[in-house]
This record gives structure tokens, sequence and C-alpha cells, in this order.
């Protein structure tokens, strides 16, 4: 951890909704002027798609499992070492994983290369003199034998739908955006549940906030629901850790955000409509003291 050169890490699996998360912070960092290294947890996959589909295969045939939530798929060594790189000297390298060819036009342009939706830019510096890091991604409080990326972090905030949610928007998003049919979606969950169990569940007990959302409509069946439940078919659960360490003022947020609630000495339940609201206004303050500890 680092007072000078901050670590955020905002940490969900696949679908969980930590664009809303990013999004948050990046009205925050706007409008208070933080200068900001952004990091995609899918650059420190090991493998580009092409590759994926080659080891995924080899993993049939042996019966042994690989997914991009495991550590044989990924590179967990070089996230805890860019991690406390920029800890101590506020530097590191990054890459970037292409996406769509709207990323792979930008990144081509900017780097004088012919690259291809699926695979890596090549490593480069982060830029100079940003004032925190900032990720997002599968894995940013992941620790196993090997590795402890969570020591390294100044503020973790985990992005949690109860599973069938998460199931749901994962579905329709995967079939809507990307073309894939319901069944390899489906064939997909179930391949990644060992890893979902052993390395991205166990980050939610090490985060500092999590904000999980809850439907109020019936998702007892995700593998049939025709729909995503909108936000205001649901909660958000917000989970402090150690609401003193953060200095939460609990009846400022209970005041700013209608129809909220406490069901617990730490835990603040919020209307779904509500959710990036109130991530702002409790994200805020811990930021602005974040920047402060770092000028001091």
């Amino acid at each position: 951890m680092s007072k000078k050169h901050p670590v955020i890490a905002v940490t969900g699996s696949s679908g969980a909704g930590t664009t809303t998360v990013k999004r948050a912070f990046e009205h925050i960092f706007y409008r208070d002027g933080i200068n900001a290294a952004v990091i995609e947890g899918d650059s420190f996959h090991r493998y580009d798609r092409a590759e994926m589909k080659v080891e995924m295969a080899k993993a049939a045939k042996e019966h042994t499992n690989l997914s991009h939530f495991g550590p044989e798929a990924n590179r967990f060594d070089l996230l805890e070492e860019l991690f406390a790189s920029y800890g101590d000297t506020g530097g590191g390298q990054q890459r970037y994983y292409i996406h769509s060819d709207e990323e792979a036009e930008h990144h081509n342009a900017r780097l004088g290369t012919n690259l291809d939706p699926g695979q890596f830019t090549p490593w480069e510096d982060l830029a100079a003199g940003t004032d925190l890091l900032f990720y997002e991604g599968l894995h940013g409080l992941v620790v196993t034998e090997d590795v402890d990326v969570a020591k390294h972090v100044d503020l973790g905030v985990g992005v949690v739908p109860i599973v069938n949610l998460e199931w749901i928007q994962k579905i329709h998003r995967d079939n809507l955006e990307r073309g894939y049919s319901a069944e390899a979606i489906v064939d997909t969950i179930m391949r990644r549940m060992p890893d979902y169990i052993r390395h991205i569940t166990p980050q939610f007990s090490l985060t500092d906030i999590n904000f999980q959302r809850v439907s109020t409509v019936d998702t007892s069946n995700p593998f049939i629901a025709r729909d995503i439940p909108t936000p205001d078919e649901s909660f958000v659960v917000i989970r402090f850790q150690d609401p003193e360490a953060l200095e939460v003022d609990f009846p400022y947020l209970l005041s700013m955000v209608h129809d909220s609630f406490m069901s617990r000495r730490n835990t603040m339940v919020v209307p779904g409509g509500k959710m990036g609201f109130a991530m702002e206004i409790i994200l805020q303050p811990i930021i602005e003291r974040m920047m402060a500890a770092r000028n001091a």
C-alpha cells in the first residue's frame, strides 16, 4: 500500500457490472481533476484469443480445467508486480487487450502496429506523473499460494450481483453484444465455476466496499430469463468492511439517498436506480482524502 502512489482496484466477475463502478470513478476523477493510470484486467490474460482456443482444446482433451478466472490463464505475477511497482515509484508496465475493431484502429494508429481484435498491444511504460492507479477487472484483489495482489491495494471495491442475476447479465451481454449462443454461454459458466469459487469469490472478503445488486423479481432460472431485471426492480446492498477507517457518514448518506436504510451496522441498502449516485457520494470523499494524504 502507498499513500504517495495509491492503487484502487474494482473487481468483479464477467457480467457483474464493474463498468457502472468504473463510470462513477471516472466522474469523480473528472470533477476533482485527478489524473489516473487506468488498467484493464483483460490485459493480464496469459493468452490472446487464438491461443486461448488452442489451450482450451488441450485442456478439454486432458480433462483439466482452464478459464479466464483462474491462474493458469492469467499472469497474476505481472499484475502484482505492477501494483507493487506503482506503489513504490508511480510507474510500471501495461498493455491492452483489443476487444473490437474500433480499439484495434485506435491502438494501431497510436503505435504504428497492425493488430486485430483478440490480440494484445506490446508492453509499454505507464504515463509519468499520474495521481493514482485505477484497475478494473476480474482479479484486483486475488491471492494464491504464490501471489498476493490484494496487499498492494489501497482501496478495494467489489461488484457482486447475486449469482443468478450475474448469470442473466452475462447471458444477455454475450448473446446480444458478442453473438454467442445460449448453449455456449452456459458451457462457459459451467467451465468457469471451479475457478469462480477458488479465485473470484474470496476476493470479496478482502474488499473495503462491496456493491451487491439483488433483484426483486424472480430470477430462479436465469437460463430462461427473457430480460435483465431493471434497476428499479432491484436493491443494492452496500457493505463496508471498516466504516470507521473509511470515515463513512451514514446519517448523511441516508439523507442523500431517498428510501435507503441500514440493514446492519456496516451495511446500507439503496434502491437499484440510485446505484450510480450512491457510488459517487460514497466514493468521492474517500478518494479526496486519499489525494489529500498523497499531497501532504
